[in-house]
């Protein structure tokens, strides 16, 4: 089965980051990094997401 792919807006909205936090994070290793879908386009599995969000719950 197809693995679903967030847009950046769809992370934002599901994590409650804003765009600049996100990249920060990346950055520094704290955020899962997008795959590239297009020559353009890049998309976080929603897996990594999901999986991102239950470590921040465990880690509270």
């Amino acid at each position: 089965m197809a693995q679903k792919h967030l847009r950046r807006r769809a992370v934002e909205e599901i994590t409650g980051l804003s765009r600049s936090t996100i990249y920060a994070m990346m950055s520094k290793g704290l955020f899962p990094r997008p795959v590239k879908l297009t020559g353009k386009a890049v998309g976080w599995p929603e897996s990594d997401v999901s999986d991102w969000l239950n470590s921040r719950q465990h880690a509270a």
